[in-house]
């Protein structure tokens, strides 16, 4: 509260400007190709900071001296300036500009004219961030971009997200590389509100970056001030989170039907003897989930002369978790100032610093023993607290994972730090006609601390007890600056050849360290005196760790950017990459692409289509790389661990950990693209359409077998890492956008985009022929693997053909009793793939893929009068998610499709019986792979803006109000809690352990001009 009071004072104090009143000017502006009115148009009193807007019905109100120029300006129109010559009401056409055409585009080491772009980018401008209101900036790319998907790890507080740019490309690190202002940084440290821009390199073009590019570039740009004009925004907003989704588990009175019927099944004497009695019981989930309260604040200045802009702003988000109260949360708070100044004609100056604090705090939340495990697998029949009024003891019975959640949430004490500061500074300099010279050192230093306390507890004999206290502590540090010096040359030849060239080199230089440590025996068994210097036990283990890092990457790029009359385009680029993550033998790499463009509709053969406004085919084709590997493969360190016998002691210390690689390097990917760009209609119908074929060869895949000899089964070691893998991603992306008025009130804009995509292994040359990944259950085999010839972390095992149904269907199918057991009547059946006449291992097959083979995106928005609505949807089809959160031990909680559980001949074809007694129905099978689609709504926002009478009393340009819901619904058969989520991992991402559920959230907001 504290933080919205004096953003309030900031506010009012900045905003206490009295305009001196002449006249009073009325009118409406209009569109000159149809007549429709322009809200959102802009009105300025030339010379001075006085201006206004329209509103929804193109109107406008703004009192000025008799003898002022008013300037009348919307996006994609011309501007108009206006003598008021003592008149009392203007009214306004504005023409079409070359539309949106002109708008400049960052595409790396520089920027083109949108008519002039040769490759597939995309661009997710301010509007759509405000409108959205992320907490985190790449919530706003998700259903908005074509090509681009985003999963949730978890629906925690401060929770990461993965980026997917056209497919999953590695087996390592998928995510793009975001470059900010020109510095390499991340997204999920930033203000939303501080972005004017976000551009998707997602082909060739991003080839200019080199060895980073091959999972696609993001290009951030930040917000700059205005000149002579102070534009000061005011944006707050309150909301209450709520769990999305439950998961439909048993009752206390189901839960005791069918523990009694495993029981028997099994011979055994029945546990519950009076089932009427227990009624709905305990539900888990009602106790652990609850409702949360999400706040942000922010305010930004922007001001500037002719010569000089600059910005400034500062933002806080507080959010606290629906699962455990206190215990959780996520807290950022940032503060930037940005100037930009023309120090003389020929030489600028750009500057732009940002700071920020985040401050988290996490429970278990995901996995076997996370809080949701527990509250899912905890029997409904016990209660929450015992006689005593403690939190009751899961019993033996529940197996020894599985704990009372509110009491795992009560005894967990943890907590995340993080600060940091980046920017950059860089000199701009039109050196020569003709010649613009550019050099900027982009920075980013982070500091990061965690402490976790474990205190003494006794669970009643669970994993989780522990009988002695200790604390973790660690502190990380984290550098890395980028330099870059470049010269452009632009001319024009003969009135028709437009050339542009680049030439220049990047320095990139990251470092840091870290420390860890750990004490035992707390003072007091307390949080409060968990900390390093009061542990005063001794550990007879390592009990500290430490690394050190230094890599350094130099390179030199060149571009040429060619058009002939701005109808025939062409682009070529070169980089030259040396980087100390790869071996002595491959420390050096060339990355060449090429982009074309024609624009069709300048043709003098399309001179009869006059609806066409632009029609323009464009090509790619490139390579680029990536270096996202570990640090210093090519080299043996002493990582490992290894106990030594000195003078008759055991000693603990060092050995080698994997084995070194000389010949590692970076891993190449072939991009190529064709699409089409057609706006038609006065540019109100926008459509764009790729297809693309991105090959990436030279995988890194760890853990190539070799021999034991090397000793790589000790602990800390690894077999090497090789380039030996090559998967091709391809598919069609097509975006279709739509703005109109209807009665010359309602304007809408309609925006669609959908992205097909094809993933494929073609090779795999680690001696096995596949790589595993993810885990299912407790000690079964890997479930998910890249393989020649099928899709990235495909789900491998065994296909089922129903349910046995009679002793006879059993006695004529093959033997199952290499999987565990002899099958029995309501048992699984499964198929023998290779039709050898049994069930065993060599019966696994594929059974899923977790890559969506569709994603598609929906944004509408409209405004009526005063009145502002939208919606945004997105949704995901084809791929499949392992439901892998439910515990093998018979006592626990269960779904409740259980209820359809076969009993006897008929009852259920699709669910096995329940037993007590040993079966295969628990080995991994598409029992238990099920379909991942989703639609879901994930923003719905209505707003108002006061009318200018009212707006004009209190000296603001806007006031407007809304009310929105975040992750309204979802449409989908997944039982789980969120088919959304993913671990991020390109191997068994598509495997829920449990995810912590999206959170459903109602915002109450207000946003305030000056």
């Amino acid at each position: 509260m504290k933080k919205l009071l004096f953003f309030l004072v900031v506010f009012i104090f900045v905003g206490s400007e009295i305009f001196a009143q002449q006249i009073t000017v009325t009118g409406i502006v209009t569109e000159e190709s149809d007549g429709q009115v322009l809200p959102g148009a802009t009105i300025i009193e030339k010379g001075t900071n006085n201006g206004t807007t329209t509103n929804i019905d193109g109107h406008y109100s703004i009192t000025v001296s008799t003898d002022a120029v008013l300037q009348f300006s919307f996006v994609g129109m011309q501007m108009q300036e206006v003598p008021v010559n003592g008149q009392s009401v203007i009214n306004i056409t504005l023409k079409t500009d070359i539309t949106d055409l002109e708008e400049i585009i960052v595409i790396g080491y520089g920027s083109v004219k949108k008519k002039d772009l040769t490759g597939a980018v995309s661009v997710v401008g301010s509007e759509t961030i405000e409108d959205l209101q992320p907490v985190k900036v790449e919530q706003a790319l998700q259903g908005t971009v074509a090509g681009v998907n985003i999963t949730n790890r978890s629906g925690a507080p401060g929770a990461d997200l993965d980026i997917r740019i056209r497919g999953i490309s590695t087996n390592g690190d998928a995510s793009p590389v975001v470059i900010i202002d020109g510095y390499q940084g991340n997204l999920n440290t930033l203000n939303p509100n501080d972005i004017e821009s976000i551009t998707v390199l997602k082909d060739a073009q991003a080839a200019i970056y080199g060895t980073v590019g091959a999972n696609g570039i993001i290009l951030v740009t930040t917000k700059k001030g205005v000149k002579n004009d102070l534009v000061v925004n005011f944006n707050s907003s309150y909301g209450i989170q709520e769990t999305s989704r439950k998961l439909p588990l048993l009752d206390a009175t189901e839960y005791a039907v069918i523990i009694n019927e495993s029981y028997a099944a099994n011979g055994e004497e029945i546990p519950f003897t009076d089932i009427s009695s227990y009624g709905g019981g305990t539900d888990w989930q009602n106790q652990i989930f609850s409702t949360a309260p999400i706040y942000a604040n922010d305010i930004s200045i922007a001001s500037g002369n002719d010569n000089t802009v600059y910005t400034f702003s500062a933002s806080d988000v507080e959010q606290d978790g629906i699962i455990g109260g206190d215990k959780t949360g996520f807290g950022r708070s940032t503060g930037r100032f940005s100037l930009n100044s023309d120090i003389t004609e020929w030489l600028k100056v750009n500057t732009s610093l940002t700071y920020t604090h985040i401050d988290q705090k996490s429970i278990n939340d995901f996995a076997l023993g996370s809080v949701l495990f527990n509250a899912i697998n905890m029997a409904p029949t016990m209660p929450v607290y015992d006689a005593n009024g403690d939190y009751y003891l899961a019993p033996g019975s529940l197996g020894a994972e599985v704990i009372n959640p509110l009491a795992q949430i009560d005894n967990t004490y943890n907590d995340y730090n993080l600060n940091k500061f980046n920017g950059t500074i860089g000199l701009e300099s039109n050196f020569a006609e003709h010649f613009t010279a550019t050099a900027r050192i982009g920075f980013n230093t982070t500091n990061t601390d965690y402490k976790s306390f474990s205190k003494i507890v006794d669970y009643g004999g669970k994993v989780f007890d522990i009988n002695r206290s200790s604390v973790y502590q660690s502190r990380e540090n984290f550098n890395d600056y980028t330099f870059d010096a470049f010269v452009s040359y632009d001319n024009i030849f003969f009135e028709s050849h437009n050339v542009n060239i680049t030439l220049g080199t990047t320095v990139f230089k990251e470092w840091g360290d870290g420390l860890n440590a750990t004490g035992y025996d707390i003072p007091y068994n307390s949080w409060e005196y968990a900390d390093i210097s009061l542990a005063n036990g001794l550990n007879a283990s390592k009990a500290t760790g430490s690394y050190i890092y230094d890599q350094r990457r130099l390179s030199y790029f060149g571009r040429i950017q060619y058009d002939y009359e701005g109808k025939y385009l062409l682009s070529a680029m070169l980089r030259r990459d040396a980087s100390t993550k790869f071996g002595p033998n491959n420390r050096v790499a060339y990355f060449p692409s090429a982009t074309a463009g024609w624009v069709i509709s300048d043709e003098s053969f399309m001179s009869g289509f006059d609806f066409i406004d632009r029609l323009k085919l464009r090509v790619s084709y490139g390579i680029l790389g990536s270096d996202k590997i570990g640090s210093y493969r090519y080299i043996s360190q002493l990582n490992g661990e290894a106990q030594y016998v000195f003078d008759g002691e055991l000693v603990s210390g060092t050995a080698i950990g994997p084995l070194a690689n000389p010949n590692i390097k970076w891993e190449e990917s072939e991009q190529f693209d064709v699409g089409i760009d057609f706006k038609i209609l006065n540019n109100r119908l926008d459509i764009n359409a790729d297809y693309f074929i991105k090959n990436t060869n030279d995988l890194l895949i760890p853990a190539v077998p070799v021999s034991g000899i090397f000793g790589t089964s000790a602990p800390g070691a690894e077999s090497p890492t090789v380039n030996a893998g090559t998967v091709q991603n391809k598919g069609f992306e097509f975006a279709i956008g739509y703005r109109g008025t209807v009665l010359n009130d309602l304007n809408y804009r309609i925006n669609f985009n959908i992205t097909t995509l094809e993933n494929e292994v073609l090779d795999v040359n680690n001696g096995t022929g596949f790589y595993e990944g993810g885990a299912f259950s407790v000690g079964q085999p890997a479930p998910a693997r890249m393989e020649e010839g099928q899709p990235m972390g495909y789900f491998y095992g065994y296909k089922t053909d129903g349910i046995f149904q009679n002793q006879a269907e059993v006695d004529a199918h093959p033997s199952q009793a290499a999987l565990g057991t002899e099958a029995s009547p309501g048992d699984i059946r499964f198929v023998d793939v290779n039709e050898d006449g049994v069930i065993d291992s060599d019966d696994r097959t594929y059974i899923g893929d977790p890559i969506p083979n569709m994603t598609l995106g929906l944004n509408i928005s409209l405004n009526y009068k005063g009145f502002d609505f939208l919606a945004y949807a997105y949704a995901s089809l084809g791929n499949e998610i392992v439901r892998n959160y439910e515990r093998t031990q018979p006592n626990v909680n269960k779904l409740d499709y259980n209820l359809d559980r076969w009993i006897w001949e008929g009852s259920s074809t699709e669910v096995p019986r329940v037993t007590n007694g040993a079966t295969t129905n628990k080995v991994f099978s598409d029992f238990y792979v099920e379909d991942g689609s989703f639609l879901r709504l994930q923003n719905v926002q209505l707003g108002y803006s006061l009318p200018e009478n009212i707006t004009q009393k209190v000296k603001l340009d806007k006031v407007r109000l809304y009310v929105g819901v975040t992750n309204v619904f979802t449409l989908t058969n997944y039982m789980g809690f969120d088919p959304a989520a993913s671990t991020g991992a390109p191997i068994g991402g598509g495997i829920d352990y449990g995810f912590y559920p999206a959170a459903r959230t109602y915002t109450f907001g207000l946003n305030l001009t000056l």
